[in-house]
């Protein structure tokens, strides 16, 4: 079987879901009005604020939401519903509204990032497939935010395709340049998101030639002097020597990949300084996270390439989202909130509005949760969720780049404390009101 992703994605998902519908059309419960929402408990331990990525593609999700004839005899094949449920999957399409954060925004635990309203059997379906994509790329994003956070201005490349399951890695791409980074080096996803790609030469083509020379001087020909040379793969002082022998003062930047790279760095400056290349840049690479970047600014560092912390999202691959029912229609017509009691894992019922309390100068103070009702804004706060399908049909249509604005501001306006690199607790609290 092709690993490519699925033309529907129907069956990305819990074999439950539709067991689950079954019963409910059987019972009768099916067409219920109800309230899903899909939000974290709490952050990543140690974290500070999140990010939120991923609803482009959860919107894509949801419009490739389809059983078509292949689907429905697999599934009819493995047993896995009954007929009268196949024949109302051949007819689904979500009709139902879905609110949530725009893609980019800062979130905290129990911010609603995306709010279902539909019916029990169109909501439910969609409960594995949204936190598939969700989970994924807000722990790449928030990971990415606190990498780009780090850097200060400096240039981070996401370089990690290598290092997880291949559309993971295109998805990733995506995440991390909502946060910040500047390019990838995975080339689909410049295809099919449009994140610039960049990327020169691996050891291998240093090792290829008979000698280091050779292969610069080959890269050189072939890519220019503003490209950049890898430096390590032998002595890194002969190299630089060599580079700027090969592509003269012009050369655009050399790269370090091993070793201490703050020692390296600063070394690698003078020497570049020494032989006239004031303006080539250092690049560097080898297993960097926010930490080790961090630690690095205090460096001569021009730009990161940053690959497996990233597309792990460094220490947390999943940011724990969950989607639960939170209200729905009652016997009478009425909506009841509904919530979870089990311990360590209560949830608050009731529809949520979400508004982000900022100070008269525009800081970020609380994350406030209206229960059935918003929250009062006193003029310096700012709503945050915003319409992603009314009706059945997509109304919410913002670009990579206005997902990139919307994280630069939204992490703009948070407390200094939020920019700490050492663990703690959400940089500002979550309150609910209308309990």
């Amino acid at each position: 079987m092709s690993a490519t992703q699925p033309v529907t994605t129907a069956l990305l998902t819990d074999h439950y879901e539709l067991t689950m519908l079954q019963a409910a059309l059987q019972s009768g419960t099916a067409h219920r009005r109800c309230v899903f929402e899909l939000f974290g408990r709490r952050l990543p331990d140690g974290r500070r604020y999140g990010v939120v990525a991923g609803i482009g593609r959860a919107l894509d999700a949801v419009a490739a939401f389809r059983f078509g004839d292949a689907e429905l005899t697999d599934l009819r094949a493995r047993s896995v519903v009954d007929d009268t449920t196949l024949d109302w999957l051949a007819d689904y399409r979500f009709s139902g509204n879905i609110w949530g954060y725009a893609e980019g925004e800062a979130y905290f635990p129990g911010s609603p990032l995306m709010v279902v309203e539909s019916s029990f059997a169109e909501g439910v379906l969609l409960e594995t497939v949204l936190l598939s994509i969700l989970n994924h790329d807000s722990a790449i994003a928030s990971a990415a935010s606190r990498m780009t956070a780090a850097a200060d201005g400096r240039p981070c490349i996401e370089m990690g395709s290598r290092r997880t399951q291949e559309w993971s890695a295109v998805a990733a791409a995506r995440a991390a340049y909502i946060a910040g980074f500047v390019a990838t080096s995975n080339l689909e996803a410049g295809r099919r998101w449009g994140v610039p790609t960049t990327g020169t030469a691996a050891h291998a083509f240093t090792l290829l030639h008979d000698t280091e020379e050779e292969a610069f001087a080959a890269q050189v020909a072939a890519l220019g002097t503003g490209t950049t040379l890898l430096v390590d793969t032998y002595d890194v002082t002969k190299a630089v020597e060599t580079a700027i022998k090969v592509a003269g003062p012009g050369l655009g930047a050399v790269r370090l990949d091993s070793g201490d790279l703050l020692v390296q760095a600063r070394e690698v400056r003078a020497q570049l300084d020494s032989l006239g290349a004031t303006g080539t840049k250092i690049v560097v690479t080898s297993d960097l996270d926010e930490f080790a970047i961090a630690a690095l600014a205090a460096g001569p560092v021009d730009s990161y390439g940053v690959g497996t912390s990233l597309v792990t999202g460094s220490g947390a691959p999943t940011v724990g989202l969950v989607y639960k029912l939170v209200a729905h229609e009652g016997a009478d017509g009425s909506m009841l909130s509904v919530a979870k009691a089990s311990k360590d894992k209560k949830s608050v019922g009731g529809r949520k509005y979400a508004m982000r309390r900022r100070s008269a100068s525009g800081v970020a103070q609380a994350e406030v949760l209206g229960i059935g009702e918003p929250p009062v804004n006193d003029g310096d706060d700012r709503d945050l969720l915003v319409p992603l399908i009314a009706a059945g049909e997509r109304v919410y249509d913002a670009t990579l780049q206005d997902a990139r604005e919307r994280h630069e501001a939204s992490r703009a306006e948070l407390p200094p404390t939020a920019l700490q690199m050492s663990r703690g607790e959400p940089c500002i609290p979550t309150i609910y009101e209308g309990q």
